[in-house]
């Protein structure tokens, strides 16, 4: 789906009206937020009247205004109609929209310059800033924002911005006594969130789903077992259900039938999405007995990956996975805020560019989880990373295990040659099997399986007691490789594979 690389004049109304509109709807949820700085209960109704007055005032300009001019007006009306010190802060984002309007269109380099402008202004207009409240989530989103601008358009830029301010605003409650004493978040933080995510829906059409600390305050929710009887894609509907639950038990019929069993704190969406896959019935709702709560692991390790069998082979070693792609950056931010893990273990697995590393670390300077980002250069030595972590161990100690892991790897590639040429190895034809390891050319072929031997062979001439093989659209022998090379070999099927096979010796 192609999505505006800028914001016109029309976009800009378009979302004020929104953001005006979500602000006053949600009003009463933020004021029940309010406790700091003063238990007044206001700043929802502050933010709703300041950002109202904002948009009377981009109401009066033509139609076909350009976007600077709607900018302008936004941020005029804004500071004219500022109440409340969270009212002052909406005013002050609106007026680093205008600043960054003012320099050319409202593109992803703008909307991040826009939140960092934001951020300075209110320093500024703030006497004493403290940690903890609206500036700390403007300050999140307006570095993630910054960083995403080195991979992403203009929507991978918000969406960064947005999933950084709901994971600064559930951090707010560790950072200010009164709010953790009150559990709630800061109220000022989420009308900011919702500013985001409505500038989110402005750009991509579509619903986003909301954080459950937006706008609530923080409570423990009944949970409850949901049963049914399913009819559909039964290995479809267990991708769909198990971020949504814990305890999931699927007792397949057939591949089409199953009884299902889960526990949710969100049934209601839970059931919203069975029924949106295929047919259900007998279905039964319990509320659980009160008891000790289901934590959030303490650590989980996040892995790049394709979808398909790899992706299931690193989730069955215990890994959350994410698949490559042009939202990659958002989509790992988001898994990392939706864990709840104290640590993340991330395995890039080489399908992360230098770009999308640098993004992904400048974001995460702002969560409060310690994450550890690790070397795997391929998704083989992802693999031998994760086969020797320890969850028991420090997150130094287990991360500084699993580097050495993936370090000590030797891997190759095997690819199909483009064209006839003459390489390192001999020469080949086009259609070739091409190995290469540590930029070189080692070993060419006509079959994938000669290819694979003959490399193998090298790479083992350095020592190994195992051979670990990814393989895409081609087959391989495990027993006959394993008896050409007298080491154990291990085949895994790779759907999604850019390249023919990975290969590790270890």
């Amino acid at each position: 789906m192609s999505y505006p690389v800028e914001l016109d004049g029309a976009r800009l109304q378009s979302w004020a009206r929104h953001a005006a509109e979500e602000l006053n709807r949600r009003r009463a949820d933020i004021n029940a937020l309010n406790v700091f700085p003063v238990p007044d209960a206001d700043t929802g109704s502050n933010m709703a009247h300041t950002m109202a007055a904002a948009v009377e005032s981009a109401s009066a300009l033509n139609d076909d205004a350009p976007a600077h001019k709607v900018a302008g007006a936004l941020a005029t009306g804004s500071i004219r109609g500022a109440r409340g010190n969270s009212g002052v802060v909406l005013s002050q984002v609106l007026r680093g929209l205008a600043h960054s309007a003012s320099q050319g269109p409202i593109g992803a380099d703008a909307v991040a310059h826009a939140l960092t402008m934001a951020v300075e202004f209110v320093d500024r207009a703030i006497a004493d800033p403290v940690e903890g409240t609206v500036l700390t989530v403007l300050r999140a989103a307006a570095g993630a924002a910054t960083a995403a601008t080195a991979e992403g358009e203009l929507v991978d830029v918000s969406r960064t911005a947005y999933d950084a301010a709901c994971t600064a605003l559930a951090n707010t409650p560790s950072q200010l006594d009164v709010l953790r004493e009150a559990g709630v978040v800061d109220a000022g933080g989420a009308g900011l969130v919702v500013l985001l995510e409505t500038l989110l829906q402005e750009i991509t059409g579509q619903e986003v789903e909301r954080s459950s600390i937006s706008n609530e305050p923080v409570r423990a929710q009944a949970e409850l077992e949901v049963m049914f009887y399913y009819r559909g894609d039964v290995t479809e509907l267990e991708g769909v259900l198990a971020p949504l639950g814990n305890s999931l038990v699927v007792a397949r019929a057939s591949d089409s039938e199953a009884t299902v069993h889960i526990h949710s704190a969100d049934a209601g969406r839970l059931i919203e999405a069975a029924f949106a896959h295929g047919e259900v019935s007998d279905l039964r709702l319990e509320v659980l007995p009160e008891g000790p709560r289901t934590q959030a692991p303490s650590r989980v390790v996040l892995a790049v990956t394709p979808p398909g069998s790899l992706s299931d082979l690193y989730q069955q070693a215990g890994a959350t996975v994410v698949a490559p792609g042009e939202t990659v950056v958002s989509e790992i931010l988001s898994a990392i805020r939706a864990s709840g893990a104290q640590e993340v273990v991330l395995l890039p697995n080489g399908l992360l560019s230098n770009r999308a590393l640098v993004a992904v670390e400048k974001a995460t300077a702002a969560f409060e989880q310690s994450i550890m980002l690790l070397p795997t250069v391929r998704l083989v030595s992802g693999i031998a990373a994760l086969a020797v972590h320890d969850p028991d161990q420090p997150l130094a100690t287990a991360s500084y295990t699993m580097s050495e892991a993936a370090g000590e790897m030797r891997t190759a590639v095997v690819t199909r040659a483009e064209r006839a040429a003459l390489t390192q190895a001999g020469a080949c034809a086009k259609g070739d099997y091409l190995a290469h390891a540590h930029g070189d050319i080692t070993a060419v072929g006509d079959t994938l399986t000669e290819t694979v031997e003959t490399c193998c062979a090298r790479l083992l001439e350095s020592g190994g007691e195992q051979v670990t093989l990814l393989v895409g659209k081609g087959a391989l022998d495990d027993e006959h490789l394993s008896s050409a090379l007298g080491v154990d070999v291990v085949v895994y099927p790779a759907d999604g594979l850019t390249v023919e096979a990975e290969i590790g010796v270890e």
